[in-house]
């Protein structure tokens, strides 16, 4: 029995840890990919084609954008970057579960081409906390800290348009929170029609 992956769908504000909780997940769900981004800037050092990114030329994007064929996108710095649909579509159909960490404008994106995506919000435990882990990362200066936090205000206070909230107060905990997520909605009747049907063929 080969049942239709979930879409996960991941947002946050900036520091509050969802990759962290992501990769903590991953561990523990060998089922689970991320969702590789697409994007027309070029390559890092380091980066692999496919792995990081899907590495392509603007004209190609565009050409993806008019064939419906990205979840969401957006535009920065000049580039764009976006969600191919057939990748997260392929793994689906496979009966892998699919992880989209995405901004919130992104995620209503896919809110209108996929209903049937699952969408969480990873909060952290209070305002101070975020404000803390921002600070001490030691990477930024104050005028971007303060530019994170205006953000993340905008973010949180769209936290309410999520089937989920997931509280990172603590890595492993915030990680199980996902489990008991994916577990719950991979118990909907909805998802278990063919168990249904299946135990309904007896002789």
């Amino acid at each position: 029995m080969n049942n239709k992956g979930l879409l996960l769908v991941v947002s946050g504000p900036s520091g509050v840890g969802k990759g962290t909780v992501l990769k903590e997940f991953l561990k523990t769900n060998p089922n689970a990919v991320y969702s590789v981004s697409a994007t027309t800037r070029s390559p890092r050092p380091g980066e692999k084609n496919g792995v990081h990114y899907h590495f392509m030329s603007k004209e190609e994007f565009l050409h993806l954008i008019q064939q419906d064929g990205v979840l969401e996108y957006a535009v920065y710095s000049d580039h764009y970057y976006g969600t191919p649909r057939e990748f997260v579509n392929q793994m689906r159909e496979q009966g892998k579960d699919v992880i989209l960490e995405i901004e919130v404008q992104g995620a209503m994106q896919v809110k209108q081409k996929c209903p049937d995506a699952v969408f969480v919000f990873v909060m952290p435990p209070s305002y101070q906390v975020l404000k803390d882990r921002l600070s001490g990362r030691g990477t930024e200066d104050e005028k971007t800290i303060t530019k994170r936090l205006t953000a993340a205000k905008s973010e949180l206070s769209r936290a309410e348009q999520y089937d989920y909230i997931v509280v990172n107060d603590q890595v492993e905990k915030a990680a199980w929170r996902l489990n008991a997520i994916v577990t719950a909605e991979k118990c909907k009747m909805n998802q278990m029609k063919q168990v249904i049907k299946e135990v309904l063929q007896y002789d």
